[in-house]
């Protein structure tokens, strides 16, 4: 083992450990692996930054946009507004309806993005037929999961680990490759979750207005300034209350009128009676204050916090947001977004003390005060998914067929080998802003950047592997205590590894990892790569068991008042499921 070896090795426990943690955003973590490669000169400049520029990296790029304008369309919202209807008549039917209408879209669309639109759809589903959500939001979340595996374009990581295919020699993934294996790998999941895994979901939320579901009863209330009161003739911004108490005002009601989200310029006058959020211990200081006086508690409803120009609505902090690591106070919250947080659920835990200083993660719930006039924003801003419906998106219907047609024809030239999945994706992009079903800008918005330079920073730490020799290190390392059952046991061994990994840290980064090391150990066993690839890419895309280690399953995390365990529960048999079926369907479809 030399000494680049050690610190290759070295480096990937490192940033395991750093993906796990969540302690910086994952592709924070990746450009850093990136950098100290550089500066080591392990790699050279050039392969350090070629991640950039890998296929795989551009046509994820492609896809976004792609996905996007089947969105922006309304195709996606067509199909769940269909399948919705179907609860009234039958819920089981209905369910498996949706996980094959999710699976499908999944199947050929970014499934993030599929489950978002699908996110308040259900939620309107669960209260009209007096369902708890937690039995509707797993199921649509594994779908967009298990759809992923059945293409090439279904999952980032079906593109990635063809892409390094490629780069060692092998000839790419078509487009149905993964098909066979995928389809039967849905069918048993979506058997699974309809005769035991929705069984198994705890009714986690039910129909509770919002303010009542976030626990708001005793931490809003309303005060009177009198004429001695210290906050009388300052501003809102400098006020002793918001100083040195540090409660938040959602409104000054003046006259009988009420000013909602009033501006930190707004100057305070006696007898202005406010509506203020704050933990139990800032209201009691409040009743020990010279010149405040407490009204007369009352219960007080969504309606109660809403106005003509104010709306209560529930959002999820989205994966890879710019919002994520950061505190309320960091982001400017009230001042960017034009909106108040009273409350977060976070990490299953409702947390409504000290919330400015609480850093947001990914899946987190937030409960906003909104003025209408910003919500439109709000809802185009990729850092939020909106769970509550809070206004129609405006789709661009008469723009729906073209938009079904360029992105069927990229899907046909590519699985008909006329031209590279690279190829079509990029020139769909193209038909579809020329065509008008989508425009530059959004576009440009709709990729996600922070996957982009994800992927690239992790195929860095993919190339030293290589060139290092690392890879082979550990493959003989594996061949030596599993190689000796059999390549059947290999298969099972690279899908075991790459499932376990995927729970706790990106599924991306996790694939990038193993694939160089599955085809060393290909080489060295001499059999076909094809078949330990493929190990690689359907565990890497099937994360069932934690919250974390899957986007989607973030996604519903806080909105679905799920519980870790509970992921635990539902999802680690469909692991086993699919870790079963792909031990023993693989070396069928892939021979070694």
């Amino acid at each position: 083992m030399t000494l680049e070896m050690i610190f290759v090795l070295a480096l990937i426990v490192v940033a395991v450990a750093l993906f796990a943690s969540e302690r910086f955003p994952v592709d924070l973590v990746a450009l850093m692996i990136m950098g100290i490669l550089l500066m080591s000169g392990i790699v050279t400049p050039g392969e350090g930054i070629s991640g950039f520029s890998n296929t795989a990296t551009v046509t994820v790029g492609a896809m976004f946009i792609l996905s996007t304008a089947l969105m922006k369309t309304g195709v996606v919202n067509a199909m769940g507004a269909v399948v919705t209807r179907l609860y009234r008549l039958n819920f089981w039917i209905a369910i498996v309806l949706t996980m094959m209408a999710v699976g499908l879209l999944s199947a050929f669309v970014n499934n993030t993005p599929v489950v978002a639109i699908f996110l308040p759809i259900m939620l309107g589903v669960a209260r009209s037929i007096k369902k708890s959500p937690s039995k509707l939001l797993m199921p649509l979340s594994f779908a967009g999961m298990l759809g992923g595996t059945c293409t090439l374009i279904g999952t980032s990581t079906n593109i990635l680990v063809s892409s390094i295919a490629e780069r060692s020699g092998q000839p790419g993934f078509q487009m149905f490759e993964f098909a066979p294996l995928g389809f039967i790998i849905f069918a048993v999941g979506t058997a699974y979750m309809v005769l035991l895994g929705v069984r198994l979901i705890p009714d986690r939320r039910g129909e509770r207005e919002l303010s009542e579901d976030f626990g708001l009863g005793e931490y809003i209330t309303e005060i009177i300034l009198e004429p001695n009161a210290a906050s009388v003739g300052k501003k809102l911004s400098t006020s002793p209350l918001v100083k040195e108490v540090g409660v938040q005002v959602l409104d000054v009601i003046r006259d009988k009128k009420r000013l909602s989200l009033p501006p930190s310029r707004t100057e305070l006058q006696k007898g202005d009676i406010l509506r203020i959020v704050g933990d139990v211990e800032k209201i009691k200081q409040l009743q020990e204050r010279e010149g405040i006086r407490l009204r007369q508690e009352t219960k007080l409803h969504d309606k109660d916090l809403e106005s003509e120009d104010v709306i209560l609505a529930e959002a999820v902090v989205a994966p890879f947001s710019r919002l994520v690591g950061r505190t309320i106070q960091q982001n400017r919250f009230r001042d960017v977004f034009g909106a108040t947080v009273l409350a977060i659920r976070h990490r299953g835990t409702l947390m409504k003390k000290n919330l400015e200083q609480i850093k947001l993660r990914a899946g987190d719930a937030l409960l906003l005060e909104v003025r209408k006039d910003t919500i439109d924003r709000l809802m185009d801003d990729e850092s939020f998914v909106f769970v509550s419906e809070v206004g129609l998106p405006m789709f661009r219907k008469n723009k729906a067929l073209v938009a079904i047609g360029i992105v069927l024809s990229v899907i046909i030239l590519a699985a008909l080998n006329v031209v590279s999945i690279l190829v079509g994706a990029i020139m769909g992009c193209v038909l579809l802003v020329m065509s008008g079903c989508i425009t530059l800008e959004e576009a440009y918005q709709a990729i996600d950047w922070r996957v982009i330079f994800l992927l690239a920073g992790a195929l860095t730490l993919g190339v030293a592997l290589e060139k290092t020799g690392a890879a082979r290190l550990v493959a003989e390392l594996l061949i030596s205590s599993v190689g000796v059952w059999g390549p059947i046991a290999l298969v099972s061994a690279f899908y075991l590894l790459t499932s376990l990994l995927t729970e706790a840290m990106s599924n991306n980064a996790t694939a990038v990892l193993l694939a160089p090391i599955a085809i060393s150990a290909a080489e060295l066993t001499g059999v076909s790569p094809r078949p330990l690839l493929m190990a690689v890419a359907f565990a890497a895309s099937a994360s069932f068991m934690t919250p974390v280690g899957y986007q989607t399953n973030t996604m519903i995390y806080g909105v679905g008042h799920y519980r870790f365990a509970d992921f635990l529960k539902v999802g680690t048999p469909l692991n086993i499921l699919c870790w079963i079926l792909a031990t023993l369907f693989i070396p069928y479809f892939w021979p070694f």
